[in-house]
């Protein structure tokens, strides 16, 4: 006897019948089920006679192997798959015009439908960029919104480990098969979501990392959330087409500003200049989608200088007063601050060591805040 997602992973594993055409299919029939039942005649008033012919095969041994494998995968503690006609089947996904027919669910099921922020960004943030995801990710959580991103290198696995401090939780949107754990150095972090939250997938168990995978899952990002912060995106970046999805499903989209000199605030000023609110707290979000927060920790702005940083210029590092939060070259700092550049770079290294100033490529620094 066949699991009840057997028809929904038959129809995914069809040869030809991709996202579109399953949606044509299911409108058409309204169940899986139904398509298999239907005539040649019937499936070809839809589809191509190609495709047809392909859904009224027999499974294949792949297939079965396949559905065994998963039917395993969810006896395992804390493992669901759920189809679009799952009673649990997230109702903000419903609500988005290519909800995925099968969700692959590890973790806490209930997060789905939790009030939900995407944070997205830059994998090669700089150091700003992963305390600033860090710092609002936990503020939203603190609140009582979830943190939906997708588990990448950079801001996204900030924006997890920030969640985890809070007590929203986060979730973890993946383009690999659920089974897979993709970059492998988030595996520590996978396991801590697992815990805390949930990882979720669209994709059947085995399904390798492929680049057409990852822009896809975006819409699950935006999808699940009432509104999408995007914190350092180059000008052409993935970061910008959760942001351009969120907006097709009536998403809020919210961007952090930075220097106009920092290739990683282009995409972010200029998804302000399309109309995405711009951000300086934790609180402006929330203020926007007008959530009142469950703990007094969040409706607190996000300091904007260092907790136990100066706060008097005069007793800043010299160095601290001479640099502006904007890249500046090596030479030009020495220039200001009269040291040679022996004396220059080894002061530069303990404000580094510190988290104070930031090395950039092109022998750039700048302070932080």
């Amino acid at each position: 006897m066949f699991p009840d997602f057997f028809p929904w992973l038959r129809l995914e594993q069809t040869p030809g019948v991709g996202a579109a055409t399953a949606r044509n299919l299911l409108k058409a029939f309204g169940l899986p089920e139904r398509i298999f039942a239907a005539s040649y005649e019937q499936l070809t008033a839809v589809v191509t006679p190609r495709i047809a012919k392909a859904l009224l095969q027999p499974p294949p041994e792949a297939l079965l192997v396949l559905t065994q494998k998963t039917q395993e995968w969810c006896q395992q503690a804390n493992n669901h798959i759920i189809t679009l006609a799952d009673g649990n089947y997230p109702r903000s996904l419903l609500e988005i015009p290519d909800p995925p027919n099968l969700l692959y669910v590890k973790g806490r099921l209930e997060l789905l439908d939790a009030p939900c922020i995407g944070v997205v960004g830059s994998r090669n943030a700089t150091v700003q960029g992963i305390r600033h995801a860090g710092q609002f990710s936990e503020a939203l959580s603190h609140a009582g919104l979830s943190i939906s991103s997708g588990l990448a290198a950079g801001i996204d696995a900030a924006a997890h480990e920030g969640a985890l401090r809070g007590v929203g939780g986060t979730i973890a949107v993946i383009g690999t098969g659920i089974d897979i754990v993709y970059p492998a150095k988030n595996r520590k972090l996978a396991h801590a979501i697992v815990d805390n939250g949930c990882v979720v997938s669209e994709y059947s168990l085995g399904t390798p990392s492929v680049a057409a995978n990852f822009p896809r899952r975006n819409r699950i990002i935006s999808g699940l959330a009432l509104g999408v912060l995007v914190i350092e995106a180059a000008a052409q970046s993935g970061s910008l087409i959760t942001a351009r999805m969120a907006t097709e499903q009536g998403r809020e989209v919210f961007a952090i500003p930075g220097s106009i000199h920092s290739p990683l605030a282009k995409g972010c000023h200029q998804l302000i200049k399309q109309g995405a609110k711009l951000v300086e707290s934790a609180q402006d979000i929330l203020e926007e989608l007008q959530f009142s927060p469950i703990s007094p920790v969040a409706s607190q702005s996000l300091p904007l200088i260092a907790e136990g940083a100066p706060h008097d210029v005069s007793s800043m590092h010299p160095l601290l007063a001479a640099m502006t939060y904007d890249p500046l070259p090596l030479d030009l700092l020495a220039q200001h601050s009269g040291l040679d550049i022996v004396s220059l770079t080894t002061q530069l290294l303990s404000l580094e060591l510190a988290g104070q100033i930031e090395s950039l490529p092109g022998g750039l620094v700048r302070r932080l805040a």
